[in-house]
């Protein structure tokens, strides 16, 4: 069932799940303990084969039952392993007890905290808290968490370690990806049923490590009874909404992108977007910046077609030629900026809008349906008059939020993008897995904008424009990446993104 993996949930949604497939379709609970206690003990084999010394934190409830079973196998495997309890295990119940008698009767060893019972051990399985928590983490759960992050993360120590997590990372919390005070690092999470949202967003990715998914067998009838809260996107469907060029195909029919922006001492943001659309495949290219910038940044590119504008005078003919406007890289907040933004908002074409458009459109907040919005955290604060920190505290509202009140597409960039909106299906809120810190650099946005608009111009809807957009830009990075994060340009996108949007 592929498909189910690119389905994403909120927590509760995958206990709905879990609840279906025992009291609707009769798989017992501890059945489904077992398969997944075998898929992370399997993981764990094949990530790290030479393994010989296990700890597993073991939580008082059902993920901690998955760390018994999962001690279990690896005493039958003959892996020196010892579970280090956490909470009241005398208040065992049910499945999670079950578990726990099962290893206890296979001779498997119960132990309470010690730092010194990590000395010499080279998997720590964290099975301590599940998707349910939702208050910071606190006391002895805290001080284990922190002592493996500090024995994952001195590789070249003797007492160093690698760490999985059982579904997902303890701490995480997994709607929002935010450590809840303190969460594991984990090397590689394998996670059950549904793909938690959390997992993907803000820092979830960067504390889940390599995500390994398994739906436990579940029917596909499950999944049915229940619509994902996202999905993430996947480029081999852009191939079927963008079609192939037929052979009488001209410039004329790939639509023409115009590009405003480079105000003093960044035209070169504005020749990136314009670029990047031409490089997605739009027929014609035009660029409106400052008349100083003019010769320069058309050498930079030949085939884009550069226009100085000084007023909105100049501007106005440009408008009527294009089907696609960009608008917001480079473009400042001065007068200048402000009479072309004015202007260009007083049409109805497709548009990406990005940059400094976006913090003047926040002073003056409006709604249009025909704009794509990419802010980033700090920029889709200013829009809805909040907080960086409160916009990554819960990303899937924000990006809603944003929808909600500028109307459109809206886009929140970030580990684990998130587009929304434009579209009247079951589902319309996908999520970006793929992408790098080597993107973290200068130029990225601009990049993604001209991607976008470059979809746009031929044809695509907003919706697919920007989840496909964002998509593009980050699978791009990741094969420039294969030669390392740092230093890596946005300009060195260019050559992995043709490849990507021809197939």
């Amino acid at each position: 069932m592929l498909e189910v993996q690119n389905q994403i949930y909120l927590s509760d949604q995958v206990r709905e799940l879990d609840r279906i497939a025992i009291e609707e379709f009769n798989i017992p609970g501890f059945t489904l303990m077992q398969r997944a206690a075998q898929a992370a003990f399997s993981e764990l084999q094949q990530s790290w084969s030479h393994a010989n010394h296990a700890i597993v934190l073991a939580g008082a409830g059902n993920n901690g039952g998955d760390g018994y079973l999962i001690a279990a196998l690896a005493l039958a495997e003959n892996i020196k392993v010892k579970v280090i309890q956490f909470g009241d295990h005398s208040t065992l119940t049910g499945d999670a007890k079950k578990a726990h008698d099962f290893y206890i009767e296979s001779g498997g060893l119960c132990v309470t905290f010690d730092k010194d019972e990590f000395i010499e051990c080279d998997v720590i399985v964290d099975a301590l808290l599940g998707t349910g928590l939702k208050r910071p983490v606190t006391g002895d759960y805290a001080a284990a968490i922190e002592l493996v992050n500090d024995l994952a993360s001195n590789m070249s120590s003797r007492n160093a370690a690698h760490v999985l997590s059982v579904d997902i990372p303890s701490g995480l919390d997994a709607n929002s990806g935010c450590p809840l005070g303190i969460a594991i690092k984990a090397d590689v999470t394998v996670t059950f049923v549904g793909m938690k949202l959390g997992l993907f967003t803000a820092a979830g990715r960067e504390y889940s490590g390599r995500i390994v998914f398994n739906h436990l067998k579940i029917p596909k009838e499950v999944y049915q009874s229940m619509s994902a809260t996202c999905h993430s996107i996947q480029l081999s469907d852009l191939h079927s909404v963008l079609g192939k060029r037929h052979a009488d195909a001209h410039k004329g029919s790939f639509g023409h992108v115009l590009c405003i922006g480079g105000n003093t001492g960044m035209a070169g943001s504005v020749m990136l977007a314009a670029e990047a659309a031409a490089r997605t495949g739009s027929g014609l290219v035009s660029v409106a910046t400052l008349s100083k910038h003019a010769t320069a940044a058309v050498q930079s590119c030949r085939e884009i077609m550069v226009h100085g504008v000084d007023s909105v005078k100049e501007l106005n003919p440009l408008l009527t030629q294009a089907s696609v406007i960009v608008i917001g890289p480079g473009l400042g907040q001065d007068a200048w900026a402000k009479e072309l933004l004015s202007r260009v908002l007083e049409f109805d074409l497709p548009m990406v809008v990005d940059a400094d458009a976006l913090n003047l459109i926040a002073s003056e907040p409006m709604q249009k349906n025909a704009w794509v919005l990419t802010p980033h955290p700090g920029e889709a604060a200013r829009l809805l008059k909040s907080s960086t920190k409160e916009i990554q505290q819960d990303r899937l509202q924000s990006v809603q939020n944003l929808q909600k009140q500028y109307g459109g597409v809206a886009v929140l960039k970030g580990s684990g993008t998130l587009v929304t909106g434009g579209i009247t299906s079951e589902n319309s809120t996908s999520i970006c897995t793929a992408g790098n810190p080597g993107m973290a650099t200068g130029g990225m946005g601009d990049m993604l904008t001209g991607i976008i608009a470059g979809l746009l111009a031929q044809g695509l809807n907003g919706y697919d424009a920007a989840r496909f957009g964002v998509q593009l830009h980050a699978q791009s990075a990741d094969v420039a990446a294969e030669n390392g994060m740092r230093g890596m340009l946005a300009s060195d996108l260019f050559v992995p993104l043709k490849k990507l949007i021809n197939f």
